[in-house]
């Protein structure tokens, strides 16, 4: 009943105005304020009070991503003692890197580590000719081939040294191909105090302190 008796209300009202006020704007505005009821025009106002709402609405922002942050590679080294010193050493090793690690060890830890990358770049090498085993153990364990061996077996190698670390260090940048080593395709080499007869063959390329190195 109150609703019904409030529309009467505003129709009369609206008559009146319409009466008294024979603007339709006038009429409109006293018939409003009988019924409580915002106009169009009031809400238009609220929205252009908050134009970024619109815009935001109409134009959908995107927000870019932070440029993702890169830890330098390994390629990115400098010089090899740099890389070097940038190769995890603590990472585990399969058997066959042990086995190219070791080489490095025993054959040129004293040497710079030029003199060793060369090294495992020779035993490297081998695997990839024919007339070689094809694992870097079966190329250490060759027989007559690495005067360190006893036998089939390498001697126990004094891990948690710098000396080891770096072969390590060696083993893993000569297998993964990071830096290029001045022995190049050589797959034989000897120490420089020495001259055996299979030397006068070979195509020597490169002398690196101790060892010399053929293809």
């Amino acid at each position: 009943m109150r609703r019904k008796t409030a529309t009467i209300v505003a129709i009369a009202g609206l008559a009146f105005a319409t009466t008294m006020f024979p603007s339709g704007r006038d009429a409109a505005a006293l018939a409003q304020a009988a019924t409580d009821q915002p106009t169009l025009p009031a809400l238009a106002e609220q929205v252009e009070l908050v134009p970024e709402a619109i815009s935001f609405v109409s134009e959908p922002v995107v927000q870019p991503l932070p440029a993702e942050t890169q830890s330098p590679t390994l390629t990115e080294a400098g010089s090899l003692t740099e890389l070097v010193g940038m190769v995890d050493t603590d990472a585990p090793m399969n058997e066959q890197l042990r086995c190219l690690a070791g080489a490095v060890y025993f054959e040129a830890r004293g040497e710079p580590l030029a003199g060793q990358l060369a090294v495992a770049q020779v035993i490297i090498n081998r695997t990839e000719d024919g007339r070689f085993p094809r694992s870097y153990c079966g190329v250490v364990a060759q027989p007559g081939q690495f005067s360190f061996m006893r036998g089939s077996r390498m001697p126990a190698i004094r891990t948690g040294t710098a000396a080891w670390d770096r072969a390590v260090a060696v083993a893993q940048i000569a297998h993964q191909g990071l830096w290029e080593s001045e022995a190049g395709n050589a797959v034989f080499f000897h120490a420089r105090y020495v001259r055996p007869s299979w030397s006068r063959t070979k195509t020597r390329l490169a002398q690196i302190d101790t060892h010399i190195f053929y293809r």
